[in-house]
């Protein structure tokens, strides 16, 4: 069973998963297994390859773990955290640290051997989107359950293992100290201004325009002023919501175009980069939040996190966000990339 313990220092929790190491490829050099669409076990034909669904999106008349679904949810082989069991929360000396209950599930976005969003259609994103909410929705229903993160890796040093397109969610008993600090910052804005830090971001950013990659009815696409990595990208609902959980049809309708949108932009533009996005929302044992805004943070994985990073926290960005905004705004997603050949020529060197 999987175990949570904290570091007494900084306050962070670890989960200690020895079965995680049973996963192909893992604690080796190469992250991701290349398979062919006959031997995916994420391919339609496949489902005795994984443990039986929770959730499929399904042509009517289909049955359950087999042919016929257009999206589908099975728990992860290899989890992070398990379902079963009670959090058993102890002591040990001035450690503290629980067992490790929790969920951790694999969406398999498509039927067909695709290996990136961009090849799916808007549609199909929606309906990915709506089975991010339905887990969602279904899992905080659980007391002992806190905290939903729903995240893609693409690419082996992004962590994939498997290429076929597919995201995860991992619900945990407890607040994830990067989502904590981010509550915890935009709380001290809201007590000083009266307003949500992320609001006020999405009208200067409109208004300033340079960072702007993309700008639609209810969302706004920025490369963030503090961009972390170069081509950093965050989508942001225009109306404020602290729940992802909470977002309206016209939402998942409009946000189903912005995410594969932008993510074509990435990879017309840096030649299929590995990168990770991870969906931020508010904790589930919280009401609606009036100074804190979930948000998707689109990272490519294009530099590497080194020694300084790690010891002190900063990180070094070669490329600006204005540049890397004013780039990803011209990207047309046609198959040939002129313009990222001419943005290495003059940008990267």
């Amino acid at each position: 069973m999987p175990e949570l313990r904290k570091d007494p220092i900084v306050g962070r929790w670890v989960i200690i998963a020895s079965e995680r190491a049973k996963r192909p490829n893992e604690l080796k050099g190469e992250g991701q297994a290349q398979v062919e669409p006959g031997l995916c076990p994420f391919c339609e034909g496949h489902e005795d390859k994984t443990p039986p669904e929770i959730l499929a999106y399904r042509e009517r008349g289909t049955r359950a773990n087999g042919p016929g679904w257009r999206i589908r949810v099975v728990p992860n082989r290899f989890p992070a955290l398990k379902i079963e069991g009670n959090l058993n929360k102890r002591g040990d000396g001035i450690y503290d640290k629980m067992v490790g209950v929790g969920a951790h599930e694999v969406i398999i976005e498509s039927p067909k051997h695709r290996i990136s969003t961009a090849e799916l259609t808007d549609s199909n994103v929606q309906e990915v989107l709506w089975v991010y909410r339905d887990r969602l929705v279904d899992l905080k229903k659980d007391s002992r359950l806190v905290h939903g993160m729903i995240f893609k890796n693409v690419g082996a040093a992004a962590g994939a293992s498997l290429e076929h397109t597919h995201s995860q969610l991992i619900v945990t008993p407890i607040v994830p100290i990067s989502v904590w600090d981010e509550m915890t910052g935009a709380l001290e804005f809201y007590n000083y201004r009266g307003r949500c830090i992320f609001c006020d971001m999405v009208q200067q950013e409109l208004s300033f325009e340079k960072r702007v990659v993309l700008d639609t009815p209810h969302f706004t696409a920025v490369c963030p002023f503090a961009s972390r990595f170069p081509f950093e990208t965050w989508i942001l609902p225009k109306a404020h919501s602290s729940h992802f959980e909470n977002i309206p049809k016209p939402g998942v309708d409009d946000l189903g175009h912005v995410l594969r949108d932008v993510l074509s932009k990435l990879e017309h533009a840096l030649d299929d980069p590995p990168y990770n996005y991870i969906i931020h929302t508010a904790p589930f044992d919280h009401q609606e939040l009036p100074h804190y805004h979930w948000h998707i943070e689109i990272i490519p994985r294009l530099t590497k996190v080194a020694g300084f990073e790690w010891g002190t926290g900063f990180y070094i960005n070669p490329v600006p966000p204005e540049d890397a905004a004013a780039f990803l705004r011209e990207v047309d997603c046609r198959p040939a990339s002129p313009q990222r050949e001419r943005f290495e020529r003059t940008t990267m060197v």
